[in-house]
């Protein structure tokens, strides 16, 4: 099962969230992951978390003032990156040229979707993992495996219909352990979540907490 923590620009420090993250990825089988803002991704890598980008963008070295370049997030140290998340959402082109870019980089890539239908459009692109998040959930605390359960079953199986190979992730309202469960029990490879660890008083016990039944 794979957990990655997306610490958008909450007033946290990533460092400490990632060696949380670090220290408790020792005693569980669950693939555990930070995603700090750009700024962060080499001393969160230096840690020996696994480190992912919050984005890149589909351009080549040159003219692209405030645009973050595939091979750059990867020289600092992430594995991967997220794309089309709902707080930065690209156009379709613009998905399929990240995709590409993070490719030749060596990144692995989730897009992000809303629904099973943006699910089976970002699956054709031919990205790592997809990941489906009801936007309406996103920060409510009410994770999407009850607030919209038939959502995550339908992105499974819109993936499965495109592109077997895609792994799909579900996030929205998720921060416990029991989301965690129920998101497996509806066929997600994984889940994407953010204030449940990053704004968590202790990174560490909610963490704990996420992986417990792993």
């Amino acid at each position: 099962m794979f957990v990655l923590v997306n610490c958008k620009t909450y007033p946290c420090d990533p460092v400490a969230v990632a060696e949380a993250a670090a220290s408790v990825g020792r005693g569980t089988d669950a693939r555990l992951a930070i995603a700090p803002p750009t700024t962060h991704l080499r001393a969160v890598a230096e840690t020996g978390v696994e480190t992912w980008a919050q984005h890149v963008d589909a351009v080549d070295p040159g003219s692209n003032t405030g645009h973050t370049l595939a091979e750059n997030a990867a020289d600092a140290g992430a594995t991967g990156t997220l794309l089309n998340h709902s707080e930065r959402r690209l156009t379709l082109a613009s998905i399929d040229g990240a995709v590409a870019a993070s490719r030749e980089a060596g990144l692995e890539t989730i897009v992000c979707a809303n629904n099973p239908d943006q699910v089976a459009a970002a699956c054709a692109l031919g990205p790592d993992a997809v990941a489906v998040e009801p936007p309406e959930l996103i920060g409510t605390g009410t994770p999407v495996s009850q607030g919209d359960p038939d959502v995550v079953e339908d992105a499974v199986a819109a993936a499965a219909r495109v592109d077997e190979s895609v792994s799909v992730l579900c996030g929205a309202g998720i921060s416990t352990g029991a989301d965690v469960d129920a998101a497996r029990a509806l066929g997600a490879d994984g889940v994407l979540l953010a204030s449940g660890v990053a704004k968590a008083s202790d990174p560490g016990a909610a963490l704990d907490d996420l992986v417990s039944s792993i």
